[in-house]
């Protein structure tokens, strides 16, 4: 791996952590009682979330 790419790769984890707090803090809340625990609303959170990420990070977004 070349050194550009190892810089790349900690870019993008390190732009990415705020989504992955976020996506942290609601299964925290699901598993506290705050959020209705429910597949179909977990996976609306997602798809948004993963949209905001993409806008917001662009090519350093990670790929899935």
């Amino acid at each position: 791996m070349s050194p550009f790419d190892t810089f790349a790769k900690t870019t993008s984890q390190l732009l990415s952590l705020p989504f992955d707090l976020a996506r942290a803090n609601y299964a925290a809340a699901v598993r506290l009682g705050l959020i209705k625990n429910s597949l179909l609303n977990s996976a609306r959170f997602e798809q948004r979330l993963g949209a905001a990420e993409r806008l917001t990070l662009g090519p350093w977004a990670r790929k899935v």
